[in-house]
């Protein structure tokens, strides 16, 4: 393998960062703390107004909240949890977000017990339900390298009646899979997750943060960098980037920004610069909606980021083929919905039929709503600015093109009050929530329209997504969802700051490599443990 020249950052050293998603958040604590470059040398450039990425939480109790998606935890994020060990929390600076996580998690243990319901009921889940050609088709699967699975999709490999299954309801649901994801991501969650396998129908050994992750995670790291000095350029829109050179020795040497207002400028990137670019992003062209309005889907033409990376691409073979990724909006869209509420009635009820109190139940889903529908209760409050009255809780549709069971028409024409029709509908609560539905109790309902969400699960071959580190460059990086890491898995915080260590940690001399990745397949018992769960 190619191994960059490191460099020890001077006073001159300069790095540019191209979208504030955790991985260049994360690349900056490491560039300042590790590889020694001076904050106010580090600029972080952002389409929107706000950092985060996906990580994101909004809104106000006037208003209504929105969180776009929200984030399951494992106790082997080894570079996550090791980044936040460094990061104050948001409310008490002597507590780590580390701690106050583990805090939490210890206080509210998730244990799902209604994972699953048909016809409003609880489902059975002492077995998964897969048959024994589809056990063995899952074990061929684990043990056929990647190079064999280019382009496939899951339904290419499985039996028809393995869709039907207990554990293909919970895989889809909890991770966002689709039948037709990429095959080769899907054998990766596998043998990455595996010890998490037998505990997967109660959610046993998921882990969150103490409220959304905007305010646990992103504000947190926010503030400790720019309190160092790290420059934010919000509201700046990177829309090409200029190479000079060749071979190997290609080297990012101008941005081309559009800032707010729409006046572009070049900003040269000299000698001693380095620029890292967020390839892609899951949340790029989302819309909202609200009670009475239904969101606007949109497409690559609305998205920057795409934008952007298939201007890069188009420079070198080796910046990967954004087009696999964000070139099929109907195979990677669905859609979410953040619901507020001045009123505990519905979380009531859900506690007394479930048995979790909220916050350690996590994912509910409908298994017989033609959207696939699933709602997650958080621990309320889920913002800091949260009063006692008010309680949210987030849902997501996988299948938002279908017509709904009640609601005749397709999710993804659905306006906020709608999709709580639905839901109540499946759940056999239309009577109780009926009188909130008509008063002012009822804050908003906001579906987002998310054309990219499921991108980094579309079938993809090697070399589709590119290295962090491409091999003709030595000034210049890829973070975040759409660089590849072996062995790890896409749709985690883990994945993100992962390729924020190894741009760092690869380009500077610090004389520290990331942890190597924790595959769960790797420890005979939860191998044993995971066939014997899904065997039953």
């Amino acid at each position: 393998m190619h191994h960059h020249k490191r460099a020890k950052a001077t006073e001159e050293t300069e790095v540019h960062l191209i979208g504030s998603g955790i991985a260049s958040l994360a690349a900056a604590y490491y560039l300042i703390e590790d590889a020694g470059v001076i904050p106010e040398q580090i600029t972080i450039y952002e389409q929107r107004d706000v950092t985060g990425g996906a990580l994101d939480g909004s809104g106000d109790p006037w208003q209504g909240f929105l969180i776009r998606g929200g984030r399951m935890h494992e106790e082997h994020y080894r570079c996550y949890w090791s980044l936040l060990d460094n990061i104050p929390s948001l409310e008490d600076p002597e507590v780590s977000v580390t701690e106050e996580s583990k805090e939490f998690n210890n206080r509210f243990i998730s244990h799902a017990q209604a994972r699953l319901l048909r016809d409003g009921k609880k489902v059975d889940l002492s077995s998964y339900g897969v048959g024994t050609k589809d056990q063995l088709l899952m074990s061929r699967l684990l043990f056929t390298p990647e190079s064999r699975l280019d382009g496939l999709k899951i339904e290419e490999w499985f039996t028809g009646e393995f869709f039907r299954s207990n554990f293909w309801l919970l895989f889809t649901s909890m991770f966002a899979f689709q039948k037709w994801s990429s095959l080769m991501e899907m054998r990766r969650y596998m043998l990455r997750f595996m010890h998490l396998m037998p505990g997967m129908k109660h959610l046993e050994g998921i882990l969150r943060t103490k409220y959304n992750q905007y305010h646990s995670v992103v504000l947190p790291l926010q503030r400790l960098l720019e309190d160092r000095g790290v420059r934010f350029a919000l509201d700046t829109q990177v829309v090409d980037i200029d190479f000079s050179g060749d071979g190997t020795g290609k080297r990012a040497s101008e941005l081309l920004v559009r800032r707010k207002g729409g006046e572009q400028e070049r900003i040269s990137l000299g000698e001693h610069a380095y620029c890292f670019l967020t390839n892609g992003s899951i949340v790029d062209a989302a819309d909202e909606g609200d009670l009475d309005h239904a969101p606007v889907l949109k497409g690559v033409e609305d998205a920057g980021a795409w934008q952007l990376w298939r201007k890069v691409a188009a420079k070198d073979p080796s910046f990967g083929n954004p087009e696999v990724f964000c070139g099929d909006v109907d195979r990677s869209k669905w859609y979410s919905f953040t619901v507020t509420m001045r009123d505990w009635t519905f979380l009531d009820y859900m506690e007394d039929f479930t048995g979790n109190t909220h916050g350690t139940g996590g994912l509910v889903t409908m298994t017989e709503s033609n959207w696939l529908l699933s709602i997650v209760i958080a621990r309320q409050p889920h913002f800091p600015d949260q009063p006692k009255d008010t309680t949210i809780f987030w849902g997501y549709g996988l299948y938002p093109d279908r017509i709904g069971n009640k609601v005749k028409k397709p999710m993804s024409q659905c306006t906020g009050r709608e999709i709580l029709e639905e839901l109540w509908y499946h759940l056999k609560v239309e009577d109780l929530m009926e009188p909130i539905m008509h008063s002012d109790r009822l804050v908003n309902a906001i579906p987002v329209a998310m054309p990219f969400i499921d991108s980094l699960f579309m079938p993809r071959s090697a070399g589709d997504r590119p290295r962090v580190l491409p091999e003709t460059c030595e000034n210049f990086a890829f973070l975040g969802q759409f660089a590849e890491v072996e062995d790890d898995c896409v749709f985690t915080v883990e994945y993100s700051v992962r390729t924020a260590m190894e741009a760092v940690y690869g380009l500077f001399d610090c004389g520290k490599t990331p942890p190597p990745v924790y595959i769960g397949a790797h420890h005979p018992s939860a191998l044993v443990k995971a066939m014997a769960a899904l065997a039953k």
